[in-house]
């Protein structure tokens, strides 16, 4: 039996690049970005003004002129109107193309007009109220940077340079299988002892936050049909999450099955509460094979622990900082095992994050995982915690 520590390391060393794919940039939303984004012009592409007003030659300013001819009216989109003399002005809009033969632009505000003519009273700079083409950005230079989730923003970026079609991350195929002649589906109504089946389509749900479209499959307790499904979705999927079939009762034939099916076992059990039995492993193909326990808790858990992390690395997502959060009551436990306890968060008159423990039944007890918040770490050295202590946190309902 290992560490929670040791399983995480061995999880992540097996994280795995699974290529990238090109799709419709009004469809990327939430994958993963696999190129840089570039402009592909000049950023802006032009001088512009930032106001509606007159545009002007700062020199004849300079030489006391303040009121001008308004040559002309000069909406967005539309060439650029030059000034023929500095006697004259451009009455412009904001974002319109500044021509060069104009450097000054001044707000409706500060001007008045009359009979063709636009005066102002008021002091000016030279080349305000202008953004100047490439200010931003130049042709070619790097506007968003590989690797991370793409934002509403970053959409909005690719499509201001014509990115239409966006490299991102390629998704794993994965499959959710769960075991036991008791469960059964969840339009069923299930006899006096079986249970309705709700592990594979909460594996389901978590990860549809990272866009993977899971399949889910169920299995009953018959060795040769575990067997055959196995063998068959070993090869068809990159990534099998399994739940249930891996303690030690007659009918968890899981780590048998792996065995003669040459999936080769990393680890089976860990020092830890909820989730002891989870098993993990590998074929030669690098397919992965992650086998929680049946309980709804430890499936969870072990969910949010162990398998988000791998997903993430894989995906190289941006890691987020580790969260801690303060006890907000006692907790004593009665084995040497790494304990995650369901918690309820908030933020004291610090600002810091604090956590509640919530009483359960163990891990068949999923009823409170709607109304809390996430899995308090405590650590495997003592049974005794107390209030105010600091100790890590993974969040699940956020």
């Amino acid at each position: 039996m290992i560490t929670v520590q040791q399983a995480e390391d061995i999880i992540l060393s097996q994280a795995k690049d699974f290529g990238k794919e090109y799709i419709a940039y009004d469809q990327a939303l939430g994958r993963v970005l696999a190129e840089d984004l570039t402009a592909d012009r000049d950023l802006p592409p032009f001088d512009r003004p930032t106001v509606d007003g007159i545009a002007i030659r700062y020199n004849a300013y300079e030489k006391g002129i303040r009121s001008f001819p308004i040559k002309a009216v000069q909406s967005a989109g539309e060439p650029p109107i030059p000034i023929d003399t500095e006697t004259e002005c451009i009455e412009i809009m904001t974002g319109a193309a500044l021509d060069r033969s104009a450097d000054t632009v001044i707000r409706y505000e500060d001007i008045s007009i009359n009979n063709g003519m636009a005066s102002f009273t008021v002091d000016i700079k030279k080349g305000q109220n202008i953004h100047l083409k490439g200010r931003d950005k130049k042709e070619g230079e790097i506007l968003v940077k590989a690797h991370q989730v793409i934002t509403p923003a970053i959409i909005g970026i690719a499509s201001s340079i014509g990115k239409t079609s966006i490299a991102v991350k390629k998704l794993p195929k994965i499959i959710i299988i769960s075991t036991g002649d008791e469960m059964v589906s969840p339009e069923s109504i299930p006899s006096a002892y079986q249970l309705r089946r709700s592990n594979g389509i909460t594996i389901q749900s978590v990860l549809k936050k990272y866009h993977v479209e899971a399949d889910i499959l169920h299995l009953n307790d018959d060795y040769e049909e575990i067997k055959k499904e196995i063998s068959r979705c070993i090869h068809e999927y990159d990534v099998l999450l399994m739940s249930g079939g891996v303690s030690m009762g007659k009918f968890d034939y899981l780590p048998q099955v792996c065995e003669e099916l040459g999936i080769k076992k990393l680890f089976h059990k860990i020092k830890q509460r909820p989730g002891k039995p989870f098993w993990f492993g590998k074929n030669n193909a690098d397919k992965l094979v992650f086998a929680f326990p049946g309980n709804p808790v430890s499936v969870f858990m072990c969910l949010h622990r162990y398998c988000i992390p791998w997903l993430e690395k894989s995906l190289e997502i941006p890691g987020s900082s580790p969260q801690f959060a303060v006890l907000q009551n006692d907790i004593e436990v009665p084995f040497s095992l790494q304990y995650f306890v369901q918690v309820k968060l908030g933020t004291n008159q610090l600002g810091q994050l604090t956590a509640e423990s919530v009483y359960t039944n163990g891990s068949g007890d999923f009823s409170h995982l709607a109304d809390t918040n996430a899995f308090i770490e405590l650590p495997l050295e003592q049974n005794s915690f107390k209030k105010g202590e600091v100790y890590r946190i993974w969040k699940y309902n956020d």
